[in-house]
């Protein structure tokens, strides 16, 4: 992304993952009521992986949210599991928070039409109203959902399919999502970097020692599609939430 403009974000550190995402659904908690104080209804984007769970859980016992006027999205999932497999980041975000709390409606990514036909009607979805917030995680090659490096920062694509970095697909399997390499699919269907981007506000959630290098190219290296979650740093209203696992030793 030549001359992009370079923001600092100041990430917010805590002793945990628990602590963290404590933190971080009161934070989201927050923003989510103001919105619907002021609106007819929000539609929130949501990541599914094992980073998101405390603050997932935490969410869903916030009070005062009436769930039943949120449209949730996720970011991604994957092609080739059947519709009944527990890796499957839809059945995991059900599992999470859609099952614990009255979503008015949940816009699953569902591939079993097939990949052209999922990506038209998936962006046509997203692109029906504008996007309030969006809760997401950082993986550790520095993804932003299945925006591998190196990233499009300008894909005129809002969904799209690609084929997954061997570091997402290890990662998956250091995360105890499946039990070996060759159980992961090769391929998903994935949010751009210009469709997380479109939030009005993110909040970002990264716990872990795994992620350190991520976070710390992230926050303070160039801003670059070698290191997706560098775009993080060009939206206006990005909150990032750390433990000390995962904080860059610099500030």
């Amino acid at each position: 992304m030549p001359n992009a403009p370079t923001y600092h974000l100041l990430p917010r550190v805590y002793p945990d993952r628990e602590a963290l995402g404590a933190a971080a659904a009161r934070d989201i908690g927050d923003a989510l009521a103001r919105r619907l104080a002021d609106q007819r209804g929000a539609r929130v984007i949501f990541a599914s992986a094992p980073s998101q769970e405390a603050t997932l859980r935490h969410l869903a016992k916030y009070p005062g949210i009436d769930w039943t006027r949120v449209t949730a999205f996720h970011m991604d999932e994957y092609l080739g599991l059947a519709p009944d497999t527990p890796q499957r980041f839809g059945t995991w975000l059900r599992r999470a928070l859609l099952d614990h709390v009255p979503v008015g409606t949940a816009h699953l990514i569902d591939p079993g039409a097939g990949p052209s036909a999922v990506v038209d009607e998936y962006a046509a979805l997203l692109a029906a109203a504008p996007i309030d917030l969006v809760c997401l995680g950082i993986g550790v090659n520095g993804h932003i959902a299945f925006n591998d490096p190196p990233a499009d920062f300008n894909d005129p694509a809002l969904v799209k399919v690609v084929t997954l970095d061997q570091a997402s697909r290890t990662q998956q399997v250091d995360d105890g999502c499946f039990a070996a390499l060759d159980e992961v699919p090769t391929q998903a269907v994935t949010l751009t970097i210009p469709a997380l981007l479109s939030g009005a506000e993110l909040f970002c959630m990264v716990p872990g020692a795994q992620k350190k290098h991520a976070v710390t190219e992230a926050l303070h290296g160039p801003v670059t599609g070698l290191v997706p979650a560098s775009a993080l740093r060009t939206h206006p209203r990005c909150s990032i939430y750390l433990d000390k696992e995962s904080a860059p030793d610099v500030s």
